[in-house]
C-alpha cells in the first residue's frame, strides 16, 4: 500500500548521499521499519509479538552458531559432547540454556501471533499471502524443532526420532523405503544425527529468508488493527519509528525477563529428565512424548486406534498433518465480511472453545494413553476439524456481525469514551446493520 502521506528519506550527510544513490541501504530500512512506514495508530500489545519472533530466532541463530562448535555428531560422543558443554565450555550452560529454552519461548510467542491472527482475522483478503507465508514459517519451525530435538542424544532424543519417523512406514507401498532413505539406515543412528544436524544448522535461515518474505508481504498492504477496518487517511497512522520501535522495545524487555525467568531459576521446566540417560536403543522409555508444543498434533495422532479402509496409523498422519495443512485454507474457509472477533460475537464464543480445545490436546497428548484420554483426545480432534470445516464456513455465513467504526481514528476516539459513528461491517454497504 502507498502512503502518499509517509516522510520520505531524504539523506543529509554527504556520504550518506553517496551510499544512497549507489546503495539504497538506509532508504530500504527507513521505509521498513523507519518513519517512511506509517502504520495503524492503533495497534495493541498482540501485535508485538512478530518482533519478539524475530527476537526469539536471532537468539537461536546466534547461540546455535556457538554451539554448533562445540558439538559433536558422533552417536558414540553426542551425549558427551553436550555434558562438556554444559561443564567445560566457557559459559556453555548458558548458551545450551539459553538455546533449549530459546525454543519454547519461540512456541509460546508463535502460538499467541497465530492465536492474534485468529482473533483479528489477519488472515482475510487483502492479507492472505502474508497468513500463508506464516504457515510455512510454521512447519519450518516445527521441522527445526524436531531435529534439534534429536541431537542431545538422550533416550527421549532417539525414541522421539524412532517415533517421528516411524510415521513415514505408514505410507502404503513406499513408507518404508522413505523412512530408511530419511534415517540413512533401518534405525535412528550415526548416519540420522548428522544428517539432521546439518538440517538444523541450515533450517533457521532458511526461516529468516521466509520472514523477510513474510514482511515483504505485509508491507504491500500494511498491517491490520483491532479495529477490522483500512486505513483511510493520514490521521489514521503513525509512523513505525518512534511509536512501535518504543512499544516493540517494552515487549522485548518483557520477553526478555519471562525468558531470564526460566534460564536462570527453571532451565530444565520444560524439558524431559529421561533425556539426561544416554540414548539406548534396547531400552524403551515407559512413556514417550515429544517436546511440549508437539503435545496438540501428538494427541491427534494417538486419537486414531481402529482400521476404518486404511490402517489407523495412517489415519492417524494424515490427520496430525491435516490439522496444520487445514491453516493454509482458512482464509477462503472464513467468509465473514467482518474481521475482528470484536464484531462477531458468535464467532468469538466458537474461537475461544477452539482455544480450550487445544489446550485439552495438550493435555492428552502428554497423558498416559489410557481409555479415558484416548476417548478424551478422540472428542477434542473431532471439535478441531468440526470446527475449520463445518462450524467456521456456517458461522461466517450466517452470523450478523456489530456495526463497526468508519475510520481507525473514529474507534479511537471511540474508544476515549467519543461518539463516533459507525457503518455496516461490509465495506461501503449503505445500510448500517445493527448491532446483535
Amino acid at each position: 500500500m502507498s502512503f502518499p502521506w509517509a516522510k520520505q528519506y531524504e539523506p543529509k550527510a554527504p556520504v550518506m548521499k553517496w551510499l544512497d544513490d549507489r546503495l539504497p541501504l538506509p532508504r530500504l530500512v527507513y521505509n521498513a521499519v523507519g518513519a517512511g512506514y506509517p502504520v495503524p495508530r492503533n495497534l495493541n500489545y498482540f501485535w508485538n509479538f512478530g518482533v519478539l519472533a524475530g527476537a526469539a530466532l536471532a537468539i537461536q541463530i546466534v547461540t546455535g552458531i556457538v554451539l554448533a562448535m562445540h558439538y559433536s555428531t558422533d552417536a558414540n560422543t553426542a551425549f558427551f559432547s553436550v555434558e562438556a558443554i554444559m561443564r567445560d565450555v566457557n559459559a556453555g550452560w548458558f548458551l545450551r540454556y539459553a538455546h533449549a529454552n530459546g525454543a519454547s519461548m519461540f512456541f509460546i510467542v508463535v502460538y499467541i501471533h497465530i492465536a492474534r491472527g485468529l482473533y483479528y482475522g489477519s488472515y482475510k483478503a487483502p492479507r492472505e499471502m502474508v497468513w500463508l507465508l506464516g504457515v510455512v514459517i510454521f512447519l519450518l519451525m516445527m521441522a527445526t524443532a524436531f531435529m534439534g530435538y534429536v541431537l542431545p542424544w538422550g533416550q527421549m532424543s532417539f525414541w522421539g526420532a524412532q517415533v517421528i519417523t516411524g510415521f513415514f512406514s505408514a505410507i502404503p507401498v513406499v513408507g518404508d523405503t522413505i523412512r530408511i532413505w530419511l534415517l540413512g539406515g533401518y534405525a535412528p543412528d550415526a548416519a540420522a544425527l548428522n544428517r539432521f544436524f546439518s538440517l538444523h544448522y541450515l533450517m533457521p535461515f532458511v526461516i529468516a529468508g521466509v520472514i523477510i518474505l513474510h514482511i515483504w508481504a505485509l508491507h504491500i498492504p500494511g498491517s491490520s488493527n483491532p479495529a477490522g477496518v483500512e486505513v483511510k487517511g493520514p490521521q489514521d497512522t503513525v509512523p513505525f519509528h518512534p511509536y512501535y520501535t518504543a512499544k516493540d522495545g517494552v515487549g522485548v524487555g518483557v520477553f526478555l525477563l519471562v525468558f531470564a525467568f526460566f534460564l536462570f531459576f527453571q532451565p530444565n521446566l520444560l524439558g524431559h529428565p529421561d533425556n539426561y540417560i544416554p540414548a539406548n536403543p534396547l531400552s524403551t522409555p515407559a512413556h514417550i512424548v515429544p517436546e511440549w508444543y508437539f503435545l496438540p498434533f501428538y494427541a491427534i495422532l494417538k486419537s486414531f486406534t481402529v482400521d476404518f479402509i486404511l490402517p489407523a496409523k495412517l489415519w492417524g498422519v494424515l490427520a496430525m498433518f491435516g490439522s496444520i495443512l487445514l491453516l493454509f485454507f482458512l482464509p477462503w474457509l472464513d467468509t465473514s465480511p467482518a474481521r475482528t472477533a470484536n464484531h462477531r460475537p458468535r464467532y468469538r464464543m466458537f474461537l475461544m472453545i477452539l482455544l480450550v480445545d487445544v489446550l485439552i490436546l495438550g493435555y492428552v497428548g502428554g497423558a498416559e494413553a489410557n481409555k479415558w484420554n484416548v476417548l478424551i483426545g478422540q472428542i477434542t480432534t473431532a471439535y478441531y476439524f468440526l470446527h475449520f470445516l463445518v462450524i467456521l464456513p456456517i458461522v461466517s455465513a450466517t452470523e450478523r456481525p456489530k456495526p463497526v467504526p468508519n475510520s481507525i481514528t473514529e474507534a479511537v476516539l471511540k474508544g476515549k469514551g467519543g461518539t463516533a459513528p459507525t457503518h455496516s461491517a461490509i465495506e461501503g454497504s449503505p445500510n448500517p446493520m445493527p448491532a446483535e
